[in-house]
């Protein structure tokens, strides 16, 4: 998805989302039929977001895997929104099947790197979008300094699982999952 040199002038529908021209020099959402634009996240970013999912794969139960920067519709509605989390865990079934986006409550995790530009979207709006759409579990990962915060879904509404700067352990599907936050950010050493 991408825009190029054309902006839409009205509310975009999914269809319209689909239709955009290809552009890979920005980050692009869908926020109530409003196309938002964002820098590509930086190197330090991408590397955190790739780091997290090279932890969580190995650990996830049986029938999950882990996904980066994937579509996810949060609400179907008109207008639509569409977010792309910086790390999403759903059934493989899904990702074997290539779904071109997903639906947010087939969800198991969907996590955001915080990032200035996107630390207050992703504290309030994502927080409550991917809760009233089912997501059953939300991770913020703040880079300064770094730190894990777990939030679970409870009656519709997120509650504090865990918070950490070490080691930190949450349950996804009743599996425990391990995330060392420091191996994260820190150089490889020895390279």
């Amino acid at each position: 998805m991408a825009v190029g040199s054309y902006w839409p002038d009205h509310l975009l529908t999914l269809d319209d989302w689909d239709a955009l021209p290809e552009d890979n020099s920005r980050y692009y959402e869908l926020a109530e039929g409003v196309l938002i634009a964002s820098p590509r996240p930086p190197s330090r970013h991408q590397r955190t977001a790739l780091r997290l999912c090279t932890q969580i794969e190995p650990q996830l139960p049986c029938g999950y895997s882990v996904l980066m920067q994937s579509e996810v519709v949060v609400d179907h509605g008109h207008p639509p929104t569409v977010r792309v989390p910086d790390v999403l865990v759903g059934p493989t079934a899904d990702i074997d099947a290539n779904l071109p986006r997903w639906n947010a409550g087939d969800l198991l995790l969907a996590v955001e790197v915080l990032a200035d530009g996107t630390r207050r979207t992703d504290r309030r709006a994502k927080f409550f979008e991917y809760a009233a759409a089912g997501i059953r579990h939300y991770w913020l990962v703040d880079l300064e300094p770094v730190g894990l915060t777990v939030y679970q879904l409870n009656d519709g509404d997120y509650e504090l699982a865990a918070i950490g700067s070490g080691a930190v352990t949450s349950q996804l599907a009743g599996t425990p999952i391990t995330i060392d936050l420091p191996a994260l950010t820190s150089s490889r050493a020895g390279r």
